[in-house]
């Protein structure tokens, strides 16, 4: 299985959180499942590094994980989602997410995520969730 992994799990990964999410992502390394990344995750993570070091160490980390390009119709996609749910009265958090959302549908992969605005996404489209 092919699972792109949010910003939202690999933040709460790095800082040692127990959780569910966190969890499931520990299965997932475990069990050698391709965990995937996009531009929008990996800027996420990269921007709330602290240190150098730990900049560095996460580069290293996400080397290995599989890069989804994000092209113009990943960008349209993302817009046409977030039309579609406003139309229908929901408002996301973050518009963000409907980038990594579009990611993740174009590329039929799972999403591992901590974030409520895919829940939404996921009634409206078929985002499959792990």
């Amino acid at each position: 299985m092919r699972v792109l992994i949010d910003s939202t799990v690999w933040i709460d990964f790095f800082r040692g959180l127990e959780a569910p999410h966190t969890d499931r992502l520990k299965q997932l390394i475990v069990s050698g499942e391709d965990l995937c990344l996009c531009g929008h995750v990996l800027a996420e993570v990269l921007r709330g590094a602290r240190h150098d070091e730990q900049y560095r160490k996460i580069e290293r980390r996400f080397k290995i994980l599989e890069f989804l390009a994000m092209t113009e119709s990943t960008f349209k996609f993302s817009a046409d989602i977030y039309r579609h749910l406003r139309k229908n009265g929901i408002t996301l958090k973050n518009t963000a997410d409907t980038f990594i959302a579009a990611a993740a549908l174009e590329n039929d992969v799972h999403l591992l995520h901590n974030d409520s605005d895919f829940t939404f996404i996921a009634k409206e489209f078929p985002l499959k969730v792990c």
